[in-house]
């Protein structure tokens, strides 16, 4: 007493509240050289008793001369941690009635070395090196209405690019809009416009991965009115899938004349493609049900059409039936029960087999510009008919000889490094704007520049046409991705079908005759004669919504 302060037990227990057993515990300020807790104490509060020790503390200075503890020692007595906000003090063990030595910090493990960028690029490479699929470019084809956009929407729900939920999604929106048997086309026609009219516009883009392809969808229209756009479709294609309509009255609309069937099968060959798929559709139609009579029907019908096309039906042409609303014979084989008269294989099974098509993989760069957009830059679309391209190239874009840079390569939706021959892909580039590229420019490479002209002898096949053709005719001309106005200058001359003898200097030509004839068209084009670039040379010439005559660029002149 005497006015002096009472000396303070820093050595006591910490506060425990009588109630609250989980309030965290008073730790008090302790001493360079703390003093041992008295037994009986340190005992008093057996739910506490990890935090009721004091804290051991190691002045800095001292701690090279404190024993160090073994790793193995330390691992079998980690340390608990007292946080006061600042740092965190290695705790005394309630079995020790002195100091506790500084442990040495426990050894980890040596953790496995990170790749560096560089390797890890190259095991990526490797990987996609070992998993790399042969690319096909498949394009929908036939008459209006025969289902072509319903098989191509359901072969992405089949394949899982079209999950389940968006399908019930547009099911819903298709019946608001009293259009039930829409909804899976609607996977592909994204546009409102062909949604009301259910009409496909413009060339639908899709893809989808089998165990040993990658196959890119182009859904072309059927309407006549949009053969134009038919026409550019076809041209990036490797495979034609004709679909027919095996509907009583539909199949026969389509195949007569003025329907697209035949249209369409002629312009495939004309486009390049060599083989061709016929998908007889509708077969679980009431007026079908999976009748062989009506599918030979169909086939019997069509067979000596494609043949004069070009076709080989024992080579190129194959033909299977299906149902594009139902799936069946898409993915799986049709039911027996169904169908016990078809014993081949499913569409995917069929395209899974196709044998790899060959490509100038060596050659230089062209791609045919098929559209294009500007997006934080200006991207063009095409498929690489020749060489090979990779980021940060640079090409020539022609017929204006501008010189760009390859920003950005994309496959369907992924960003690529590089792309190789026969792909569909879009391409960022540096060093021109979109106002400055047109559909039918060609991509090229600067050694080897892609050839433009105004003036050029072909040789054509006149396909139907009423009247004569003579000097100073006029058409439109479709090559690759390019259309343009064009006429005739001269007629060279005629070419015997039978025969192959030339008959020079005709003054006119008619429907079903051959002929050499000099063309003159309204701007510059790019254009490589059939013999050197096929995908490059070959042409259809279309007048009143008709397509007039096919043929092949022979010679360059200007």
């Amino acid at each position: 007493d005497g006015g002096k302060a009472p000396k303070l037990n820093v050595g006591a227990s910490s506060f425990v509240p009588g109630m609250n057993v989980h309030a965290m515990s008073f730790v008090p300020k302790v001493p360079d050289t703390p003093e041992p807790a008295p037994a009986a104490e340190a005992t008093a509060n057996p739910q506490l008793e990890p935090q009721s020790t004091p804290a051991a503390t190691t002045d800095a200075s001292d701690a090279s001369a404190q024993p160090t503890a073994t790793p193995e020692e330390a691992a079998a007595e980690p340390a608990a941690t007292v946080d006061n906000g600042a740092s965190s003090t290695p705790a005394v063990s309630e079995q020790r009635s002195s100091p506790t030595p500084e442990l040495a910090p426990v050894e980890a493990r040596p953790a496995e070395p990170k790749p560096t960028p560089a390797a890890a690029a190259a095991a990526s490479a490797d990987s996609k090196a070992d998993a790399v699929l042969d690319n096909i470019n498949i394009v929908f084809i036939g008459h209006v209405d025969a289902g072509k956009s319903t098989i191509g929407g359901h072969l992405m729900y089949l394949t899982g690019q079209v999950d389940k939920r968006t399908l019930e999604k547009y099911e819903k929106e298709a019946k608001e809009k009293n259009r039930e048997s829409w909804y899976l086309s609607w996977a592909l026609d994204t546009n409102m416009e062909e949604r009301e009219k259910g009409k496909t516009v413009e060339v639908g883009r899709a893809s989808f991965t089998t165990e040993r392809k990658h196959f890119t969808i182009l859904d072309a229209p059927g309407h006549r009115s949009f053969v134009p756009n038919m026409i550019g479709g076809a041209a990036q294609a490797d495979v034609a899938i004709l679909v027919i309509s095996a509907r009583r009255g539909e199949f026969e609309t389509g195949f007569e004349r003025g329907g697209q069937t035949r249209e369409h099968a002629m312009l495939a060959k004309t486009a390049g493609v060599k083989h061709l798929v016929v998908l007889i559709n509708k077969m679980d139609d009431q007026t079908v049900e999976w009748s062989e009579t009506r599918y030979n029907e169909c086939k019997n019908k069509l067979t000596p059409y494609l043949k004069q096309v070009g076709f080989r039906p024992k080579n190129d042409v194959y033909f299977m039936p299906v149902s594009g609303l139902t799936g069946a014979g898409l993915k799986n084989r049709v039911k027996e029960s169904d169908c016990p008269w078809y014993t081949g294989p499913s569409f995917i099974d069929y395209l899974d087999d196709l044998p790899s098509i060959t490509r100038q993989s060596s050659g230089p760069v062209r791609i045919p510009i098929v559209d294009r957009y500007k997006d934080m830059g200006t991207i063009i679309m095409g498929k690489l008919e020749s060489g090979a391209i990779a980021k940060g190239q640079q090409l020539i874009l022609m017929p204006n000889k501008s010189s760009v840079e390859v920003l950005t390569v994309f496959n369907d939706e992924d960003e690529v490094t590089s792309a190789n021959t026969g792909e569909n892909i879009r391409i960022k580039l540096k060093g021109v704007e979109e106002e400055d590229v047109s559909p039918g420019f060609v991509l090229c490479s600067p050694g080897k520049l892609c050839h433009t002209t105004r003036v050029f002898d072909a040789q054509v096949v006149v396909l139907e046409y009423k009247s004569i053709i003579c000097a100073g005719y006029g058409a439109v001309l479709h090559v690759h991705t390019a259309v343009e106005d064009v006429r005739i200058i001269q007629l060279i001359c005629t070419i015997d079908k039978k025969t192959g003898q030339k008959k020079p200097g005709p003054r006119f030509i008619k429907q079903d005759m051959q002929a050499i004839v000099r063309f003159e068209t309204s701007g510059v084009i790019c254009l490589e004669t059939f013999k050197e670039f096929p995908c490059l040379g070959r042409f259809t010439l279309r007048d009143e919504g008709r397509s007039v005559a096919v043929g092949k660029v022979l010679k360059l002149v200007s």
